[in-house]
């Protein structure tokens, strides 16, 4: 055996061993790094220059504007108008507050873009609301963890900035334009299944559909929704870069919470800061530990020893699409989300642009199937938040999330297949 093959056996080895003994994945991924360096010889000054290296860049100091912002307008009283707005829009319909749940979801995500923290807001409204109207406690809380995965690609998003800055030179706008059809996509598919659902079990309507209630309801919820506006439109239109619109977003999401909706008070606003530190500090060491195992990969030619395994299997396009989503999903089993893309990225990017997907839809691709990761057993947090919040035990709502994974991998297979529902919108605006 080569040198270079002991190294890789000793990166991938020791990382899958130390992830299935369920250590901090930012933990295995140093370590693993380390062990690969010292087979190698190399000197282990290269852990601190690269972990450096991985940290420092302009586009993710995105990143800890996005994540305050997220916890300032998650905890600053918007959840309730929200979820009135989507009431307004949809509640009309038979299973109409399984479809508040997914729309409210929707506008919920373009403010905090994240999964965990829409279950744990809104589940923590609508979970005990739908039980309260006789939907099942199970159904509610599926349908609030799987809706909650459209955070993850309505912009502003901070795992699509992380994805930029790892596949390297792609626009965070067209990023941001690119997950607005792909989200809506997911919506409607679950609004069909938990319809079909519905039907079957007789869940109640809510009230009839009112022109001038659902205008009442978007002037309450202006305020909040401004702030997609100020981030998407800025970098779109390329007033801000995504750093300086997410900074702006700061300063509005601290205004309208403390000022307008005044859900939080001046000592809140310190308490909310301090929770988005500790998810900062957790995202950065994830992201500086990842960059020393991503220069080992690219050290040990990896990438390129992984495009020639998977096309050596076939080159049939559709195959390899295939595979690429599979290997993902399978990753997403055991793996949270931020590793996944800072090291399958590298990997996986080249063999999907050979294969005629872009970039851009590649990162909705790699998004979409980390969100399907974050609901499956054994690691996947959203649903274990959806059982905590709910109380309804895991193996319950994983049963009634099935139906619903079926919505997302049908998505997942559309926004594969179908590039313009994710190309679309960045083709038009240019």
């Amino acid at each position: 055996m080569t040198p270079e093959n002991l190294a890789i056996l000793v990166l991938l080895g020791t990382f899958f061993v130390m992830v299935f003994l369920r250590f901090p994945i930012a933990y295995a991924v140093a370590l693993s790094s380390i062990f690969c360096l010292l087979s190698l010889g190399l000197p282990l000054q290269s852990v601190c220059q690269q972990m450096v290296k991985g940290i420092s860049s302009f586009s993710l100091m995105a990143v800890p504007f996005f994540i305050t912002m997220g916890v300032l307008m998650g905890s600053g009283g918007i959840s309730e108008k929200l979820i009135d707005l989507a009431n307004s829009l949809v509640g009309w319909m038979r299973g109409g507050m399984a479809m508040v749940n997914i729309v409210a979801s929707y506008f919920f995500g373009g403010i905090s873009g994240s999964a965990s923290a829409d279950t744990a807001s809104l589940g923590s409204i609508l979970i005990p609301m739908m039980v309260e109207q006789g939907y099942d406690d199970d159904f509610s809380t599926a349908v609030t963890i799987t809706s909650s995965c459209e955070g993850l690609l309505v912009p502003p998003s901070h795992n699509m900035v992380i994805y930029a800055t790892t596949a390297g030179g792609i626009s965070v706008g067209s990023l941001f334009l690119a997950g607005y059809l792909p989200a809506a996509v997911l919506a409607l598919s679950l609004m069909v299944g938990s319809y079909i659902i519905s039907v079957k079990r007789n869940y109640p309507k809510g009230e009839p559909f009112s022109v001038g209630n659902f205008i009442r309801q978007l002037g309450k919820s202006i305020w909040a929704l401004a702030v997609i506006i100020i981030v998407v439109v800025g970098v779109c239109g390329g007033w801000f870069t995504a750093t300086e619109s997410a900074a702006i977003a700061v300063i509005y999401s601290l205004f309208v919470s403390v000022f307008i909706y005044r859900g939080l008070d001046w000592k809140g606003v310190w308490r909310v800061i301090g929770d988005a530190v500790n998810t900062l500090s957790i995202v950065l060491i994830l992201i500086a530990t990842s960059s020393i195992f991503g220069y080992c990969l690219t050290y040990l030619h990896v990438p390129e020893m992984a495009a020639k395994a998977i096309t050596s299997v076939t080159d049939n396009p559709i195959v390899l699409a295939l595979l690429l989503n599979l290997i993902l999903l399978v990753l997403g089993c055991i793996m949270d989300m931020a590793p996944i893309i800072l090291i399958a990225t590298p990997i996986l990017l080249p063999l999907a642009v050979s294969i005629g997907i872009d970039p851009i839809q590649f990162g909705i691709i790699v998004v979409l199937n980390c969100g399907i990761g974050l609901l499956t057993p054994p690691v996947g947090a959203v649903l274990f938040i959806g059982s905590a919040v709910s109380g309804v035990p895991m193996e319950r709502v994983v049963k009634a999330t099935l139906p619903f994974y079926i919505c997302m991998l049908i998505t997942l297979i559309m926004v594969t297949f179908i590039p313009a529902i994710s190309l679309f919108l960045p083709s038009l605006v240019g």
